[in-house]
């Protein structure tokens, strides 16, 4: 439990390191993701990008489990 918690740790440290960068990428705005703007509000839900990233953690914890 130790190590997964240092492991998620240092890979939010990573992303807030490469926010810059990070956020020049596509995730958020793919298609399938659901914007809707009105005059005073907006409801933004990301779909498509919450699935990607669901399948990339999975991989991830997958390889750790082998």
């Amino acid at each position: 439990m130790q190590r997964i918690l240092v492991i998620i740790g240092l890979v939010v440290l990573a992303i807030g390191l490469l926010w810059p960068w990070l956020s020049k990428l596509p995730f958020g705005r793919l298609p399938g993701d659901i914007v809707i703007q009105r005059p005073g509000f907006t409801f933004y839900f990301p779909v498509t990008t919450s699935i990607v990233i669901s399948l990339v953690l999975s991989l991830i914890f997958w390889l750790f489990r082998k």
